[in-house]
């Protein structure tokens, strides 16, 4: 087993996307069973996201459904990939993480966001617009506030007061400085494009300060890791994800995911194309011997402590495999 690879935790992120012809409540259940298989795999994080009105997608309330994953898991630990803070109150967070700590004490994770709703109408339905992600940092302060107790309102957050629920900052663009200002781990993607990658991580670590909640810079690296037996079979769990892709960039909706086969038929403008193609590319897909030297590589460009799996497909069998590759990786 490659050492880079052994001293790294591997953890999932799953974004519960709908798939073609089923319903959401399936894509839910199936992130719950993932969940168990990642457990059993020897994964170290489960994460679920929050989206707002998108077709693709049936992850609308993550700490709900954080909650059932922790219900039926044992020992993983369980988060959110984000929460998106300018979609909330920072108290009524709180209140929902101290809710989940005390249940699954010890096994929570509270990932953050700073993204707003997709579209107009949804911003509009949250009571929301685009500028509200620039309170972020001052959001996330008071978030950790009601953790701490020091809320200048002379409110408490019941229960979490107290409680020690790890917060990340999911690093997009400013994200890396916000993160390294409070002092709090970053969760940074996307693996295909390296050197904004890295330039992100190299200000994080500039610009860290410790804080009580971590002492010095802690990296989490995530992106679309898939593996398969050829490196045909791994590229073809990639082809549901990147056509919803190609069709939100050039219709500007994120459709349920389409069979692998079905993709490979689909007629494509010219500018569809470019854009499928495009998010083909890039990603960490192949068989294990591929994928371990091109983790090696990332791992010793960015010296990331953690590497966080975002990969989705329509194939859910093949989806289990590839994650049952990859834990053979660092497994041994």
């Amino acid at each position: 087993m490659s050492s880079v690879i052994a001293n790294t935790r591997f953890s999932v992120l799953d974004r519960s996307r709908t798939r073609e012809g089923r319903p959401a409540a399936e894509a839910l259940r199936d992130t719950v069973e993932l969940a168990r298989a990642a457990e059993a795999l020897g994964y170290h994080r489960f994460w679920v996201s929050e989206h707002h009105g998108v077709p693709g997608v049936a992850g609308s309330a993550p700490t709900v459904l954080a909650a059932a994953v922790a219900a039926a898991t044992r020992t993983i630990r369980v988060g959110t990939g984000g929460v998106m803070l300018p979609n909330h109150r920072p108290l009524v967070v709180a209140e929902q993480f101290g809710v989940l700590e005390s249940l699954f004490p010890g096994r929570i994770d509270m990932g953050l966001g700073r993204s707003v709703g997709f579209t107009d109408g949804v911003r509009r339905a949250l009571g929301r617009d685009k500028e509200d992600a620039d309170d972020f940092e001052a959001q996330t302060a008071e978030l950790l506030g009601w953790f701490e107790g020091t809320s200048p309102t002379g409110a408490h957050a019941r229960p979490a007061e107290g409680l020690r629920v790890p917060p990340f900052v999911l690093a997009m663009g400013e994200g890396a400085l916000i993160a390294a200002r409070a002092g709090l781990p970053m969760v940074i993607g996307d693996l295909r494009d390296r050197e904004k990658l890295l330039r992100g991580v190299d200000r994080y670590r500039a610009a860290f300060r410790p804080s009580p909640w971590a002492r010095e810079p802690y990296v989490v690296i995530s992106g679309t890791v898939a593996v398969a037996a050829t490196p045909g079979a791994a590229r073809r769990l990639l082809l549901p994800e990147a056509w919803s892709m190609a069709h939100a960039r050039t219709r500007g909706t994120f459709p349920p995911l389409p069979p692998a086969e079905r993709v490979e038929t689909l007629p494509m403008t010219a500018k569809e194309r470019g854009f499928y193609e495009s998010g083909l590319a890039g990603h960490i897909a192949g068989t294990e011997e591929q994928v371990r030297d091109a983790l090696e590589t990332v791992l010793k460009e960015t010296a990331a402590q953690e590497v966080l799996v975002t990969t989705s497909t329509y194939d859910r069998e093949a989806l289990l495999d590839s994650y049952r590759r990859l834990a053979g990786l660092f497994t041994g």
